[in-house]
């Protein structure tokens, strides 16, 4: 027989949708998949060793769509997913596809359903219409800087309402010009799918009344095969110890003032820039490398500070570490508000970030245990739910390449088993 194809297409906004969706590729079993994964271009720090096919696919570049966000404009208008739509459509016919699975890939919900193809989307859960939460946080929108925080504050619950379904409309628009039915504003949008993966626990990021097509996977956790800097033997061992990385779209200005604020606590810093950001005149006890292996660098540290979304906090977690996000768009402020939420993190508007804010919430962080203890008990639930499992299991169950144990596991739950050490 053979093997189910299974294609992966992949959206370029942020690191993040292009490392979860390859991370989920990888666990495919090949002999038993015939995996393909389309994207705009292939660094091998992510893609390096994968047995995927690979396609290229047109992908609004990260400048462009951060640009676009920090203007508070609408990222996708109808003539760019126009042509994603029949870039797609054209992919699919090329590979047939048994399922197709896409991350922040709205035209798919366009594409996928004129092509007959099922269609999973991972989304976080923070974003579904049903999503266990009050309200939604205000992002550094430009009527931040217009307004001030606390006037926005009052005028952003109202605008919101206009504003998702601005962003929804060109997606709409799409679909009535080929006869799909409106979905909805903004989240209904982007968790518009067959199937709808979370990536996240529901412990931490809940769902009011889960819908029979939305499950839980997991945090996909990945970490950049890099191997450790030399300085790595030299670090301090009883030093208390900060974890720097604002990834690929945190703000880039951030970084040098939460350096700086954490080594004048006296703290051992260890910083990944992402090869974004070059540090002039580096204070002592800080160490710097363009990547390190994530999740060794957060084990190693006392808290980690981040971009507030969920990829790197949800690696923080899931080794205990609190976390100092400080996000700028929607997606990184949910993210924080769930770990806020949970106790096991603060966070700091990166519009207006100081270095007193910073050094002062490091010190409450360092000096508060319970942060600690919340931190130990997101790892827990995290350390419950296996990506990898529950990923290939959906996989048999959708394509019919599996039987019996597959389909169990994947109506199964989460693993009733310790958090890995």
């Amino acid at each position: 027989m053979a093997r189910p194809r299974v294609l992966f297409v992949s959206e370029a906004v942020t690191l993040a949708q292009v490392v979860r969706l390859a991370t989920l590729a990888r666990t495919l079993d090949p002999s038993r998949y015939d995996v393909h994964f389309a994207a705009s271009h292939f660094d091998e720090l992510v893609f390096g060793g994968a047995r995927f096919t690979r396609h290229d696919i047109f992908s609004l570049g990260p400048a462009t769509v951060e640009a676009r966000v920090a203007g508070g404009r609408r990222i996708y208008g109808r003539r760019t997913l126009a042509r994603y739509v029949a870039e797609e459509r054209a992919l699919l016919r090329k590979v047939r596809p048994a399922l197709v699975v896409g991350d922040l890939r709205l035209s798919l919900s366009v594409s996928a359903p004129l092509s007959r193809v099922p269609y999973a989307c991972l989304i976080n859960a923070y974003w579904s219409p049903r999503a266990a939460r009050d309200g939604w946080p205000m992002p550094d929108h430009p009527i931040v800087r217009w307004l001030g925080v606390e006037r926005a504050r009052v005028h952003f619950p109202k605008a919101l309402p206009f504003v998702f379904r601005h962003f929804a409309a060109p997606v709409n628009r799409l679909r009535a010009e080929h006869q799909l039915p409106e979905i909805g504003s903004l989240p209904q949008v982007l968790t518009h799918a067959d199937h709808v993966l979370f990536p996240d626990a529901p412990g931490l990021t809940g769902v009011r009344a889960l819908a029979p097509h939305e499950r839980y996977l997991g945090p996909v956790l990945w970490s950049p095969d890099v191997p450790l800097p030399p300085w790595w033997a030299e670090l301090e061992p009883g030093r208390p110890t900060v974890y720097v990385t604002l990834g690929s779209s945190g703000r880039a200005e951030a970084l040098p003032i939460a350096v700086e604020a954490a080594a004048a606590l006296g703290c051992q810093v260890l910083v990944a820039t992402a090869g974004r950001t070059r540090l002039a005149n580096v204070p002592a006890r800080v160490h710097v490398a363009d990547y390190l292996p994530g999740h060794l660098a957060a084990r190693r540290a006392d808290l980690v500070i981040s971009n507030g979304g969920s990829t790197t906090s949800y690696q923080a977690l899931a080794e205990g570490r609190p976390v100092l996000g400080i996000p700028s768009n929607l997606d990184q402020y949910l993210a924080m508000s769930a770990i806020e939420t949970a106790g096991a993190g603060l966070h700091l508007r990166a519009g207006t970030l100081t270095r007193e804010q910073v050094r002062g919430t490091l010190e409450r962080l360092l000096g508060d245990p319970t942060f600690k203890v919340a931190a130990a008990g997101a790892r827990a639930e995290l350390g419950r739910w296996r990506a990898a499992d529950r990923f290939g299991a959906f996989v048999d169950a959708v394509t019919g390449a599996g039987v019996g144990p597959g389909v169990a596991a994947w109506d199964a739950g989460p693993v009733p088993t310790e958090a890995p050490s």
